[in-house]
C-alpha cells in the first residue's frame, strides 16, 4: 500500500473547525479591488465554511487534518 499524503496546496487553503467542516478564506480578495464596492468588499471579510457537498473530497485530500 503506498503512504496516504496530505494534498498541500489544500492543506494551505483550508482549516478544518470542530464539527467536521472547514473553513476558508473568501476567494476575489487579492487584489484589484479598488473597483470593487465597500459591500462587496465587507461581505467577503471574515470565515466561509465549505459546503456540505464538497466536504466528502476536502476530508479525502487532507487525511491527517
Amino acid at each position: 500500500m503506498p503512504k496516504m499524503k496530505t494534498k498541500k496546496s489544500a492543506a494551505k487553503r483550508f482549516k478544518k473547525v470542530s464539527n467536521n467542516s472547514f473553513k476558508h478564506r473568501a476567494s476575489n480578495r487579492s487584489h484589484i479591488n479598488t473597483k470593487m464596492s465597500t459591500k462587496r468588499k465587507r461581505h467577503l471579510r471574515g470565515i466561509h465554511y465549505v459546503s456540505s457537498s464538497d466536504q466528502r473530497s476536502l476530508t479525502r485530500q487532507l487525511p491527517f487534518i
